[in-house]
């Protein structure tokens, strides 16, 4: 697969650096909304996440509202809308009325976890019961609401989803498991493999979403993308603290500690042989080097997933070093910008 067919997109979460504040963090994601789509990157996603101090993006829905208003070709939409946490006709609403702001360039990515603590999840929604066949209800309710489609006879079919509008956003499902592919395959919808969260079985997952998806009304054919941490530079040095501070921070947040973390906070840090075990695995979640390392990985990734489409993840000490690394990962793959 050339380089040149490799289209790249933004999955951002808003991360709150050490010493800055949330205000700053989402101030930081519009303007990398902005720059990405100057440099001719495909969509950005935001994420939702609740009950943690270092990723500011709890409600996707309201700061894409935003972001509609400051960008106007690029795709934009959700990474993902956690389906659990709400009712499936507010989704709806919401993202019609996203799709009245910005028509035909929202994307509603949604997932299945809930992006929090089990507590934080009974608060959000106290009718969840984490259960598999009430995500797929979610899933048939949204369907109907999207497109006035409730069976005659149902509760459904006397509720609307309003505004009333002619598109419908492009509907994903993400996953770091082959779950929900097998639900991306059977409704139709495009499907997101986060393999900045688990990167194992992903490709085993892509295959198996491609064998057994069902075209829909909204897409033909399957449509596939993978989500990976990635930092670019050409400094070693920068590299190579930026590793350092990825390796702890995956063993915090394993540990249940979430706190920001600078590279002054674990360059001295010694790792036990069951840490540098996790270490080793946890690395896989992340292509971080120069350029031409970069380059390389990142092909070799979309070969192996049999995708043209690659999501970035860059969380940065400096934000600088994050907006430098987009810079030249859109160089790397011939993306062209849009003046």
């Amino acid at each position: 697969m050339s380089t040149k067919n490799i289209r790249l997109s933004v999955l951002d979460q808003s991360p709150v650096r050490k010493g800055a504040t949330a205000v700053q963090a989402v101030n930081e994601t519009i303007r990398l909304a902005k720059l990405t789509e100057q440099l001719g990157y495909h969509r950005y996603w935001v994420a939702e996440h609740h009950n943690t101090g270092i990723l500011a993006g709890s409600a996707p829905e309201v700061l894409l509202a935003h972001l509609a208003a400051h960008t106007k070709t690029m795709r934009i939409g959700s990474g993902g809308i956690m389906l659990p946490n709400h009712s499936a006709l507010k989704v709806a609403e919401n993202f019609r009325m996203l799709e009245a702001l910005a028509p035909g360039r929202i994307d509603l990515g949604m997932g299945r976890a809930p992006g929090t603590d089990r507590i934080t999840a009974s608060m959000l929604n106290p009718g969840n019961q984490f259960r598999e066949q009430d995500f797929i209800e979610q899933l048939m309710d949204l369907q109907h609401y999207l497109h006035d489609t409730a069976d005659p006879g149902t509760i459904q079919q006397k509720i609307r989803a309003i505004p009333q509008v002619d598109t419908v956003p492009a509907q994903w499902l993400l996953s770091s498991s082959g779950q929900s592919g097998l639900f991306a395959a059977h409704f139709g919808m495009g499907f997101s493999y986060a393999h900045f969260i688990n990167p194992v079985g992903g490709p085993q997952a892509v295959k198996i979403y491609r064998e057994r998806f069902q075209p829909s009304q909204d897409l033909a054919q399957p449509e596939v993308n993978m989500a990976i941490f990635v930092f670019c530079s050409e400094d070693p040095e920068k590299v190579a603290q930026h590793k350092a501070v990825m390796d702890a921070r995956f063993l915090q947040f394993e540990k249940g500690v979430i706190t920001p973390l600078s590279y002054a906070d674990v360059k001295d840090a010694v790792y036990t042989d069951a840490e540098q075990d996790r270490l080793r695995y946890n690395r896989q979640r992340v292509v971080a080097g120069n350029p031409e390392m970069v380059k390389t990985r990142l092909s070799q990734l979309a070969e192996s997933y049999d995708t043209d489409e690659i999501m970035a993840v860059t969380i940065c000490e400096d934000f600088n070093d994050r907006l430098k690394s987009y810079e030249l990962l859109a160089g790397l793959f011939g993306l062209e910008p849009r003046l």
